[in-house]
């Protein structure tokens, strides 16, 4: 198979994950926190040194780590959190996925909230001065921001947009499912109060292991409660971090793989992997831009991506297009991505796209599979 499907998850992993998966198991039968025996206590100490090199890797000492199987499951946590601690005012860019969106949608039946989307140009520019206009006209209580679209791959100022949010005390929210071990930011510099990671895309770990990065200080109410293995004779959920957050039997060889992902990770380098990534999504640029039955969508030289490229065929829609791909085990995504709104600011919506996603891994063969395929179209057309 020619995988062009990395951004709902990379495959392959680095070798190091599928050694260290079937290894956990093979060595060890504990559950964390749930006993003082020795199973226990090493699968304690693989959670610690997981969180401390995502510490380490986002520049965030000072942060909470707090595991969740997903990151849809993080943001819930978080913005449902903020809700019911009061925010109201919510801003959000155009790029924000369904589990952004949808959630919002749900609390606003119960809650009276006022959404809105940070401004951006027609050139993919946020528009600063105009955000800091919002702003001025109705203050943020929250702000939340996709730090890179998963429709085009077009990366966020984050740090600016939330160095203005905070002159309005506002907390933010960093939605780095996208680019997390790819995009190289300093959370604890970038007046970032919450960041979610999802450990099965660019962070090259498994599936099933995702979460976030919370300052300690802030009060954000628990909206998932069980056992946590500690104060077990309190109904309340524990005030301590990371339990609070962290109810039910975590899923530790997840971890595992996930450790050791952050190992490969951090020995290869950010820098070095962002420029093998950049380099592929230059070739699968290229690849594409030759074929005239092809539009990309909203691709700006001016602008910084990952590696998302969407495209449109000329007269067949994306979900008809998709099993052209299909039967000739060409892996892509097709359609609205669980991204509407950013197809509704791109004026893709509602038949959405083709989007392509490179990784690290995409190889010379991926590319020749994928321009095999589509000289048949062009022939066919």
């Amino acid at each position: 198979m020619a995988y062009f499907d990395n951004a709902a998850t990379t495959y392959p992993k680095p070798e190091c994950v599928y050694h260290e998966m079937d290894r956990f198991y093979r060595s060890h039968g504990g559950s964390a926190g749930r006993g003082t025996h020795e199973g226990a206590k090493s699968a304690g100490m693989l959670i610690a040194e997981t969180r401390d090199r995502l510490k380490f890797l986002f520049h965030a000492p000072n942060h909470e780590v707090i595991f969740t199987p997903t990151a849809t499951l993080a943001l819930n946590m978080i913005i449902q959190g903020m809700i019911k601690a009061g925010a109201r005012n919510i801003y959000i860019s155009p790029f924000e996925h369904n589990a952004v969106t949808r959630v919002l949608h749900a609390l606003a039946k119960e809650y009276t909230l006022s959404v809105h989307q940070l401004k951006v140009r027609d050139d993919l520019a946020y528009d600063m001065e105009r955000i800091r206009y919002q702003f001025d006209k109705q203050a943020p209580d929250f702000v939340i921001v996709s730090h890179a679209s998963n429709v085009i791959g077009l990366i966020a100022p984050a740090p600016d947009i939330f160095s203005l949010a905070k002159k309005y005390q506002a907390c933010t929210l960093l939605d780095m499912s996208q680019t997390a071990g790819l995009v190289d930011i300093d959370i604890q510099r970038s007046d970032c109060d919450f960041a979610v990671f999802a450990g099965h895309k660019t962070l090259y770990g498994p599936t099933g292991i995702s979460g976030f990065l919370m300052k300690p200080e802030i009060s954000l109410p628990p909206v998932l409660f069980g056992g946590t293995g500690v104060a077990s004779a309190e109904q309340d959920m524990p005030q301590n971090l990371p339990a609070r957050y962290e109810m039910g039997t975590m899923n530790i060889s997840g971890v595992a793989g996930l450790h050791a992902a952050l190992g490969w990770l951090l020995e290869t380098g950010i820098d070095n992997i962002r420029k093998r990534e950049h380099a592929n999504r230059q070739q699968l640029l290229e690849i594409l831009e030759g074929y005239d039955f092809l539009q990309l969508v909203r691709v700006n030289p001016e602008r910084e991506y990952i590696g998302v490229v969407s495209a449109l065929i000329d007269g067949i829609s994306s979900d008809s297009a998709g099993p052209l791909f299909d039967e000739h085990d060409i892996a892509i995504r097709t359609g609205l991505q669980c991204a509407p709104l950013a197809h509704k600011f791109l004026g893709t919506f509602p038949a959405g796209t083709l989007r392509f996603s490179i990784s690290y891994f995409t190889t010379e063969r991926d590319f020749e599979a994928l321009k095999s395929v589509l000289d048949e179209i062009e022939e066919d057309i």
